[in-house]
């Protein structure tokens, strides 16, 4: 598999992830009658937060992959990186959306690895 497809595998499997976690925000949203805000509501506010997280990190690490990919850095990599940064985000909504702190650790941990690598790939092979 080609670089670029390989990161597209991760971008639409974080697309899901982010559609997944914006339509738990509408079906509270829609049974409680909340359009603006989370009116009190701590499932709202909660679920709010978790897809804002996930708002604030996929954005800038699928295109990471991209560039990596276009930058011509192998498959293996795009994968590894892909699947390593995937895995934590569903570590860290399993794990803030249900309060496990492990699991939200983890998750973190692995999202921030994924993500250093990747700017530290993206600059190497920028100035090499």
């Amino acid at each position: 598999m080609p670089p670029l497809e390989a990161a597209a595998v991760y971008i639409g499997i974080n697309i899901l992830l982010l559609i997944y976690l914006s339509s738990r925000v509408v079906f509270v949203r829609r049974s409680a009658q909340i359009s603006v805000g989370h009116g009190g509501n701590a499932e709202l506010e909660l679920r709010t937060r978790v897809h804002g997280n996930a708002t604030e990190y996929i954005p800038a690490m699928m295109v990471g992959l991209v560039t990596a990919a276009y930058m011509g850095i192998p498959a293996l990599w795009i994968h590894i990186l892909g699947a390593g940064f995937t895995f934590g985000r569903i570590l860290h909504v399993i794990g803030l959306s249900q309060t496990i702190l492990p699991a939200r650790v983890t998750g973190m941990l692995l999202t921030w690895i994924a993500m250093t690598l990747t700017a530290g790939m993206l600059i190497y092979h920028a100035i090499v």
